[in-house]
């Protein structure tokens, strides 16, 4: 479409010093970001990963639980679909569930090829658990209770041994679009260590998103440091559309380590319950049989609120995890990652109840995607917890987070190579261990933008969003709470707008760009956009509870919200027509630059 320009919106920084060429440039080493890579190499494409920590520091080595596919006896496709509509709540892309459920099973087993291995059984068959929300036995695991990790081991050697180049301890900044509004790439800055340090450019016309998650915005999570929604915040200042960012997944029971207690928090597994553990009050009374016919193993959406609820009603800050009775040769050898959090915090989950309460653990919503992983800007992809293909609806089902990686990162690979075959392959060098060579990095002849950039947040207001994000966009949220930390967080921006009005005068200092202010920009921007779709969204759904509007409303709100943020920096929230997952078509913006509004 001619004329056709991105939005004009950006991180401030400084203009990229080095450069690098590539087919396609992964942000991400988790499960999505990695089997990508492996595919698109595969398939031969020049492929460069960058990745904001270490290759193995993403959100899949913390996931425990497993990988949820129809690989049991007696169980199929059909029915891991059935599970997936009922926890998604009415808002499911029933197209993107079948996908994924379907095409699940071979994906796993490629995992399995790959070189991952999966707990088994004497006779070699695979054991399998159930987690909240299924009615089978459907969850490959690993190391009992450390399956992320083996995953993670597994791709990363694989990469290693692919000599894929990688660029790690970089964090990606901004996209970018060549003069008709198609991806060209992205900027980053390495973060002091590796060969090349500071901004630089990745130049790809395929560029994609798997940066996980952004449970950082809450003070509670069980989300690493590094999940500051980073890849949800490119692709809004790229033009994008995200949506359903107000469904925010808080898994039900996490080592409670006190009421002050912030940052990453210790999982305890969703499959301690499929193993039979109890959720149970000070008295120990099992309260989940009343409310669902899979009492502790209901979807996660209900067993937060029940939880939740019945610490309101007692005026208790957590619930109880009993699972005494399991004992301790069970706990060794199932459970031994768990087991040992439990005790480094001074708790034997072999003699005393657990003590659990929810916290912010996956992100439902995320940047639109279709069914090959592209979103609305052309070239870019998203895949993994960063995206938003319609698998999750309003409440994301247990295990089906690492196969959605993978199933969709295989049909990326696909468009991406199909698209990439029709267009000239240039060599590439990298060095033994995969890493940026000297060879491969070229000065950076990319011109400074001309538009004005964001005011950077200074990074001691991010305690600041956080218990802002806590205390008003939590497990429970009203019209009142919402307003209020929209009001907070607005607070937030404008004191940085002042800061940088008033830099120079008096003691005021803005925030200067570095990883710290950064990452604190994409916190604000995130969580603004969150607040704003939930705030919209006038009734209880999924994971997303208004207490002023305790019903679902399927005649008004069986719908999307979808969210962008236009080139004069304001944001737009709108409502589908439908249930149905609207279709991806690209969306051309027309840059403004100067224009001095601010999101």
């Amino acid at each position: 479409m001619p004329g056709a320009v991105t939005t004009g919106i950006r991180l401030a920084a400084p203009a990229p010093g080095w450069a690098l060429d590539a087919d396609v440039v992964v942000v991400g080493s988790g499960v999505a970001g990695l089997t990508t890579a492996l595919r698109c190499t595969a398939a031969g494409l020049r492929t460069v990963v960058v990745t904001k920590a270490h290759l193995d520091d993403g959100s899949t080595r913390w996931a425990q639980g497993g990988v949820a596919a129809a690989l049991g006896e007696g169980d199929t496709p059909e029915q891991h679909l059935d599970d997936t509509l009922v926890a998604g709540v009415g808002l499911c892309d029933e197209d993107a569930v079948r996908t994924l459920v379907t095409e699940g099973p071979d994906a796993v087993r490629r995992l399995i090829g790959t070189g991952a291995h999966f707990d088994t059984g004497a006779g070699g068959e695979l054991q399998l658990t159930r987690e909240g929300g299924h009615h089978r036995r459907r969850i490959a695991h690993a190391g009992g209770d450390a399956t992320g990790l083996e995953i993670s081991r597994a791709l990363v050697e694989a990469v290693r041994a692919a000599a894929l180049t990688t660029v790690e301890n970089a964090l990606v900044l901004d996209l970018l679009t060549d003069e008709h509004g198609r991806t060209s790439g992205v900027t980053l800055h390495v973060m002091g260590e590796g060969q090349h340090d500071g901004v630089g450019a990745v130049h790809a016309p395929a560029v994609v998103l798997a940066t996980g998650g952004m449970g950082q915005v809450f003070s509670a999570t069980t989300n690493p440091a590094v999940s500051t929604g980073d890849g949800v915040a490119l692709a809004l200042r790229a033009g994008a559309e995200v949506s359903d960012l107000e469904f925010v997944q808080f898994h039900p029971t996490v080592l409670f380590l006190g009421a002050g207690a912030e940052g990453q928090q210790p999982l305890v597994s969703e499959a301690v319950r499929g193993e039979g553990a109890h959720l149970v009050d000070a008295d120990g009374v099992r309260f989940m049989l009343d409310q669902h016919e899979l009492a502790e193993l209901a979807p996660r959406d209900i067993v937060a609120k029940a939880i939740t609820r019945r610490m309101r009603e007692q005026g208790a800050e957590h619930m109880y995890l009993d699972a005494r009775h399991f004992g301790a040769e069970m706990w060794e050898t199932r459970f031994p990652t768990i087991l040992a959090a439990c005790r480094s915090h001074g708790i034997d989950p072999v003699t005393e109840p657990v003590p659990v309460a929810p916290a912010a653990h996956y992100a439902s919503g995320g940047v639109r995607t279709d069914l090959r992983g592209r979103t609305t800007v052309p070239g870019l992809y998203a895949c993994g917890e960063v995206a938003c293909t319609g698998v999750h609806g309003a409440n994301r089902l247990a295990s089906n987070s690492l196969l959605e990686g993978l199933v969709f990162a295989e049909r990326i690979a696909a468009d991406v190579a199909e698209r990439g075959s029709r267009e000239e392959r240039r060599s590439y060098e990298a060095d033994a261990a995969g890493t940026v060579s000297d060879a491969a990095v070229r000065p950076s002849d990319l011109a400074p933008p001309a538009s004005r950039p964001l005011p950077l947040i200074d990074p001691e207001a991010r305690i600041r969003i956080q218990r802002i994000m806590s205390e008003g966009a939590g497990v429970l949220r009203s019209a009142r709470s919402l307003g209020a930390a929209a009001q907070a967080l607005e607070a937030v921006h404008l004191d940085a707008l002042r800061a940088e009005e008033q830099q120079g005068e008096g003691e005021v200092k803005a925030a200067v760009p570095g990883v710290d202010s950064w990452e604190t920009s994409n916190l604000l921007c995130v969580a603004r956009v969150l607040v704003a779709a939930a705030l919209e969204r006038e009734e209880t759904r999924g994971c997303h509870w208004r207490e002023d509007r305790p019903e679902r409303d399927d005649a008004d709100w069986r719908r999307h919200l979808v969210a962008r943020l236009a080139p004069d920096r304001s944001l737009t929230v709108r409502r589908t027509g439908t249930a149905a997952f609207p279709p991806v078509d690209p969306v051309y913006v027309h840059a403004e630059p100067d224009v001095p509004r601010e999101p």
